[in-house]
């Protein structure tokens, strides 16, 4: 049960969207930007970025929903996103996006824990200052969106194949126009 009243049966974000909706607007337009924007990294790749935080993060509903996204864009099946969960580094990704992802993950440890080294590592594997900057955007906002969903104690459906069932409908909807309530 959520730590205050939030619209029922609206699992993860949707409940906390839903009960202020001034604020989903502009998060929605960020989600929007960094996840769906024109980027040299896929949809895919972006999704997984954020898919890993909210591991990290342990935020099951994000996690799932992210997760279930970047099954979809990438076209894969959800153990990879689970071996990329788990062990990017082992996972037959690019080099670039390994990179990417322990940047991402330092940043979920704090900013301040991101590295010169791992920066040259990224640009080692041909990563833009744009890339990294995007991909720091992502940690931090799912470090931000995990804590939000967690930290009003929503609900979440604890079937993975409930995202993945829904990851089509909502590659399509995007985030800019987010309905909580669908």
């Amino acid at each position: 049960m959520a730590h205050i009243t939030l619209p029922e049966n609206l699992p993860g974000i949707r409940g906390p969207m839903a009960f202020r909706p001034e604020t989903a607007a502009p998060l929605n337009q960020l989600a929007e930007i960094l996840l769906r924007g024109e980027s040299t990294l896929t949809r895919g790749e972006r999704e997984l970025i954020g898919t890993y935080v909210s591991s990290l993060n342990d935020c099951f509903f994000c996690q799932n929903a992210h997760g279930g996204l970047a099954q979809h864009y990438l076209q894969c099946d959800m153990a990879f996103i689970d071996q990329v969960k788990h062990d990017p580094a082992s996972t037959p990704i690019s080099d670039k996006l390994k990179a990417l992802l322990a940047i991402a993950a330092s940043v979920q440890r704090g900013g301040k824990f991101v590295t010169a080294a791992q920066v040259d590592e990224a640009r080692r594997c041909e990563a833009t200052d744009r890339e990294i900057h995007d991909a720091v955007l992502i940690a931090a906002s799912f470090c931000m969106f995990n804590r939000y969903v967690d930290g009003l104690g929503t609900w979440a459906p604890q079937d993975p194949q409930f995202y993945v069932e829904r990851a089509a409908r909502r590659a399509e909807e995007g985030y800019a126009n987010y309905d909580p309530h669908k």
